[in-house]
């Protein structure tokens, strides 16, 4: 993983929380390899700060379920597995669809601007961006709208789920980095637009399935993926 996305935290009051949210968010959205094993030493020297405070944030990311922390002390990145990748989708899609089902209703035309300019900009991300900046545009486009549901749980229990699939999203821009550049890429903005454009007629249903489909679309093509190792 590239160094250059941690930055150094350097308040004494904050440099627990900025450590752990700041690896957290990596991880959610890939920037680590499936079963890559993660030091204190380098990760410290990333951050400008001493070991305790990445020595904690990888504990509090290992009772998350978001690392592995091996009998040795040893901390990695969970493996992927079709099994996992599965379990992982079906949650996700069940959570998801709910909270966008939530969200249409409760919408007002702020978050219909707010939704859209989402929706375009991750539409609009190409190669100059960089693959990362078109997941993260992806990850801000369903969060906004699992932000309007009116629930404190789903959206809780929808991140621990995408944090859970940060070596999935590893496996995606591996997959996707190389061909973004040409007419094999598909970033998924196909499943927005039908989103919003439900979400524009007041049909939460039809934003569900949308967003449902989504999340479908991309559990397939990384059982592709996943296919050629037997896992």
């Amino acid at each position: 993983m590239p160094d250059d996305i941690l930055v150094p935290v350097r308040e004494r009051q904050t440099v627990n929380e900025g450590v752990y949210r700041q690896l957290r968010q990596a991880l959610i959205t890939g920037r680590y390899d499936p079963s890559q094993r993660l030091t204190i030493p380098t990760l410290a020297t990333s951050f400008g700060t001493s070991h305790m405070p990445v020595r904690e944030a990888l504990r509090r990311l290992s009772a998350e379920k978001a690392l592995i922390q091996a009998a040795n002390g040893s901390v990695f990145v969970p493996p992927v597995t079709r099994d996992q990748l599965d379990d992982i989708c079906r949650a996700r899609i069940t959570l998801e669809g709910l909270a966008t089902e939530l969200a249409v209703p409760r919408m007002r035309p702020k978050d219909l601007r707010k939704l859209e300019s989402l929706r375009l900009a991750h539409e609009e991300a190409g190669i100059e961006d960089g693959i990362y900046n078109s997941l993260a545009c992806n990850q801000e486009f369903h969060f906004q709208i699992y932000g309007l549901s009116g629930s404190q749980v789903l959206p809780q229990l929808i991140e621990a789920l995408w944090l859970r699939f940060g070596p999935y999203m590893r496996m995606l821009s591996h997959h996707l980095a190389p061909v973004m550049d040409t007419a094999d890429f598909r970033n998924g903005a196909e499943y927005h637009h039908a989103a919003m454009a439900a979400v524009l007629k007041g049909d939460a249903i039809g934003a569900r399935r949308a967003i449902e489909t989504d999340i479908a679309a991309t559990q397939s093509m990384l059982r592709d993926l996943l296919e050629p190792a037997g896992t």
